[in-house]
């Protein structure tokens, strides 16, 4: 997966306010995540709130990344959806993803469907 170097140097430094550092700790939880479970994306399993996406969208692309992926179901997810979409980024189908828990039976981290985000071509 694509390093973000910002947040390579918070984990590294151990920094306590995200925000502080201008990090958009939900994009950040996504990074860890995506890195534990073994994803080659970003992917959101948790809740994203709308006011946050610009920020987040702002920092993929500032990083260069172009392709992301939502697994989470929480409530109010077509809004979400819809303004990834208003911020450049289209949906480009279904994929699977490593989700965060492994399977007790194969020890492998339990593979689920996720929708896939891509940058807009401009």
């Amino acid at each position: 997966m694509k390093k973000i170097e910002i947040f390579e140097q918070a984990i590294e430094n151990k920094v306590k306010d995200l925000r502080a550092e201008g990090i958009n700790p939900t994009l950040f939880w996504a990074y860890r995540e995506s890195i534990d479970s073994g994803n080659d994306k970003i992917d959101f399993n948790e809740c994203i709130w709308e006011s946050e996406i610009e920020d987040i969208v702002n920092c993929l692309r500032e990083n260069g990344i172009v392709e992301f992926t939502i697994s989470s179901t929480f409530a109010s997810l077509i809004e979400t959806l819809a303004a990834f979409q208003r911020h450049g980024y289209q949906m480009a189908g279904l994929t699977e993803v490593n989700s965060r828990h492994t399977d007790v039976f194969t020890g492998k981290k339990t593979r689920i469907p996720a929708i896939k985000f891509s940058a807009k071509e401009v």
